[in-house]
């Protein structure tokens, strides 16, 4: 006896978007078309941007850094980031100038020359500001671009420009006035300094912003490696 051969399944009829059917036999038969696999693909990229925050999440997820305020001298909460390749690029520019300057580099003031450390901290705060002016305000609407650069300017107000505002005038107007007088005129800048009436008190407060911005270059390094 003849086998009558299987009944082909029927197939959709192009109006249809059907995930499966059923042949004459009643056999299920898988028949998905283009736009059902459009819509899965759309929706699984939908998820995957909403899951993970952008396309820097679906490729990996980028790595998280904290920041603690205390640290920089400039309030007491945590800052969570998660940089992207402009953040980066500003905690470069941030990161050379502090490698590059005596900012952000140990201080000893038994070798170094305080009107020249004043003159590099001032450098700094210019650039610095010149440098955040210059962020596209496409880019400051990003969050944690916005929180490096709000970083960035709370550690000029509040770590670098209380120091300055309180000494830097003084001192300078007392070593200018020092430097004339006859018997130190052969005398060396860093042993001058010293005689300066409010030195140690000076130093302290010196010695303590130096190591909150020698943090921020750090910090703004670890931004800058980050992957």
């Amino acid at each position: 006896m003849a086998v009558a051969p299987t009944p082909a399944p029927v197939a959709p009829t192009g109006e249809e978007h059907l995930l499966f059917m059923v042949d004459e036999r009643f056999r299920v038969v898988f028949a998905v078309d283009w736009v059902i696999i459009a819509i899965v693909i759309v929706l699984a990229v939908a998820f995957a941007f909403l899951r993970y925050g952008g396309m820097s999440g679906v490729l990996g997820r980028a790595k998280q850094y904290e920041v603690d305020e205390a640290q920089f001298g400039i309030g007491d909460q945590r800052i969570t980031l998660k940089p992207n390749d402009v953040d980066r690029q500003i905690a470069y520019q941030i990161w050379v100038e502090l490698s590059t300057r005596k900012i952000g580099l140990p201080i000893n003031l038994d070798d170094d020359v305080l009107v020249e450390i004043y003159d590099s901290w001032h450098t700094f705060f210019t650039v610095t500001r010149e440098l955040i002016k210059d962020v596209p305000v496409s880019k400051f609407r990003r969050k944690d671009t916005e929180k490096i650069i709000r970083l960035s300017i709370e550690v000029l107000n509040q770590g670098l420009r209380p120091h300055l505002t309180k000494w830097q005038a003084r001192f300078r107007r007392w070593y200018d006035k020092k430097l004339d007088i006859d018997d130190h005129v052969d005398l060396e800048p860093q042993v001058v300094q010293l005689k300066f009436p409010a030195i140690e008190e000076l130093r302290a407060e010196l010695m303590e912003v130096n190591e909150r911005l020698i943090a921020y270059r750090d910090k703004m390094r670890a931004i800058v490696t980050s992957s």
